[in-house]
């Protein structure tokens, strides 16, 4: 840990622990709002089969765009080229114009995938139209939302001289859960509703994204020399990928949701877990990016003193964090007379998938940095995004594993 031991690695990072201990805790309690509305919607889950599928991307990639364009305005923030203002060209205007295309291309292209992943495994599911409405109709809400927040965290962080890598992941993945997840829930309301109107709107809603998606893909495209089309054309090929590792992730949950269903409160341990796990990597991330833009850290083979304390920090809010998530939900189950397995074994579930979890994510996040740097990619728009989407799956597949271990599936 270095000079002074475990006390004066606490002591040399007070400021890290500071804002990342509160910004975690934020983060675990937000989510908690989106588990309960999970746990509430096991009848949906059921009547409209498939959507499962759909949840973790859904939420993932909200945590996926946004996460990075926190990274990106942090980043800018301490190479001194951020500025707070709207106008054509600057860092924030092109920042959020890309993050508004993204969200809606995504959005389109998740839905899409979630079908064509059911259809090759066997999983029945609803038509794909149903699919496309419920994720661009949560996604687009929940990303407009999302930019306004995200605007709020860089303008106080930047004005109290805040060390945004610390807090802007945590607060924009709960955030996205806290908004997303009722977005969908609404939409998914309206695709059960069977109407006329409802079916006017699924299928206006489906074939309206299509052609908005093109047009701005394409602009995006013949826009020559802007930030806008960079960070568009630089994000599109990851997030892709990303979005079909969202998609296995709630793939994996989906075969294990008779189970699920029966414990409803592990239902609402699912968004607090995978987004404090992506809270976790965004911290990271964003700070290995930082300090590969500053040169305080080296792209090395292997990871050096600078990596390993970071790693530190990363375990250490872990503990923290995996054990508030087991606890914060099982006392939510008990409020809302949720079933739940005992608070042991939701501690235990919470702790051992946890940190199996965050020992990938400390591999990636790492690699992932690394790799992007040496090939001249900007870390701040593929970091936050493959490693979210990845330790969403990894994360799904430790939940399920501590599952059967525990003997609660």
């Amino acid at each position: 840990m270095g000079d002074g031991g475990f006390l004066g690695f606490i002591s040399r990072h007070r400021a890290t622990f500071s804002l990342g201990f509160v910004a975690l805790m934020i983060s675990s309690l937000g989510d908690l709002v989106a588990g309960a509305t999970l746990g509430y919607m096991t009848d949906t889950l059921a009547l409209l089969p498939g959507l499962m599928v759909l949840i973790p991307p859904a939420i993932g990639m909200r945590g996926n765009i946004f996460g990075a364009l926190g990274s990106r305005l942090g980043t800018s923030m301490h190479v001194g080229t951020f500025e707070l203002s709207l106008r054509k060209g600057g860092i924030l205007r092109n920042n959020m114009e890309a993050s508004l295309v993204l969200t809606l291309i995504i959005s389109l292209l998740m839905g899409i995938l979630a079908k064509i992943i059911c259809e090759a495994f066997g999983v029945s599911s609803i038509p794909v139209e149903q699919f496309i409405f419920i994720s661009v109709f949560g996604g687009v809400l929940a990303g407009l939302a999302l930019l306004v927040i995200n605007i709020v965290v860089a303008d106080i962080g930047f004005r109290r001289q805040w060390d945004i890598d610390n807090i802007s992941a945590p607060i924009i993945t709960a955030a996205g859960d806290i908004i997303t997840l009722p977005m969908l829930f609404l939409a998914a309301i309206i695709v059960m509703d069977g109407g006329k109107v409802a079916e006017w709107a699924v299928e206006g809603v489906a074939i309206v994204s299509i052609i908005l998606s093109v047009a701005l893909a394409y602009r995006s495209y013949r826009m020559e020399k802007s930030e806008t089309r960079r960070i568009i054309m630089h994000s599109l090929p990851v997030l892709a990928i990303c979005i079909v590792l969202d998609v296995f992730a709630g793939l994996t949950i989906e075969q294990q949701l008779g189970a699920l269903v029966t414990l409803p409160v592990i239902l609402v341990m699912i968004p607090p877990f995978l987004e404090d796990a992506n809270a976790l990597g965004g911290i990271l991330t964003s700070r290995l990016s930082s300090m590969l833009h500053m040169g305080t850290l080296e792209p090395d083979r292997l990871p050096r003193r600078m990596a390993l304390e970071n790693f530190a920090i990363i375990y250490i809010f872990s503990i923290y964090v995996f054990t508030l998530v087991g606890l914060s939900a099982y006392l939510v189950g008990t409020l809302l007379g949720l079933a739940s397995p005992p608070l042991f074994d939701l501690l235990a579930l919470s702790l051992f998938s946890g940190l199996i979890t965050v020992t990938v994510l400390n591999i990636i996040s790492y690699y992932v940095a690394v790799t992007s740097f040496r090939f001249r990619l900007d870390p701040d728009d593929h970091s936050i995004p493959f490693t979210s989407s990845a330790i969403d799956f990894v994360g799904a597949g430790a939940l399920m594993l501590g599952l059967v271990l525990l003997g609660l599936a």
